[in-house]
């Protein structure tokens, strides 16, 4: 009579298992993890304030500083292709010349560093606009080059010439299942840097948040 008993608790402890190993079992703590993100980002992006984009007038790049160097002979540019890369190999000035980058965007995989862009999520002009036309230089240049935000992503660079400066209301990755990880990113780096949005923005962003 013992040894049925056992047979019986080993099937029953079995069958409770079971489901702990399942794919689904597994993308469930993705899903609640997306969940998490998009209620922060809602919350975020009711916080920004809405207006009409500035005048670009004034605009260039050099306002931005973009591409400083960070320690030793390395710009954040090459900072951002190492952390973004697998096996990557660097010359004496820090160059990437060889390794293995994903670009999210498109699903791209990228075998050269020609084929690869390191791209600001929420563009330079795009921030101008946004209200950056109004920090100092110091302001603008610490935007341009952190590391710290999810505003610097290594993408290909067929993708990043589609994006140009456009926002969310313009453009979309188009990989769809990389489009809550980009709104909520663009939110993300807006939300800290107190950049307005749209209107228009705004609904695309939320439109792009329904899919996490």
């Amino acid at each position: 009579m013992i040894f049925p008993r056992r047979a019986v608790l080993v099937a029953v402890l079995t069958l409770t298992l079971i489901p702990l190993t399942t794919p689904q079992a597994e993308a469930e703590p993705r899903k609640q993890s997306q969940a998490a993100s998009a209620a922060l980002a809602r919350h975020m992006l009711a916080r920004l304030k809405v207006a009409r984009p500035l005048s670009i007038r004034g605009y260039s790049r050099e306002r931005f500083q973009p591409w400083e160097r960070r320690s030793g002979r390395c710009d954040t540019r090459e900072t951002v292709l190492a952390r973004d890369g697998w096996h990557v190999r660097r010359d004496a000035a820090c160059r990437p010349v060889k390794g293995l980058w994903y670009s999210p965007y498109d699903g791209k995989r990228l075998r050269s560093e020609k084929q690869a862009d390191v791209d600001h999520v929420v563009p330079l002009a795009y921030a101008w606009r946004s209200g950056a036309k109004r920090w100092s230089q110091a302001k603008r240049r610490a935007f341009a080059n952190d590391l710290v935000r999810p505003e610097l992503l290594t993408v290909s660079h067929s993708a990043n010439i589609a994006k140009g400066g456009r926002g969310p209301q313009g453009w979309r990755p188009q990989r769809r299942a990389h489009w809550c990880r980009y709104a909520t990113s663009w939110i993300t780096v807006k939300h800290h840097y107190r950049l307005f949005v749209t209107r228009k923005e705004k609904a695309a962003l939320l439109n792009m948040l329904r899919t996490c």
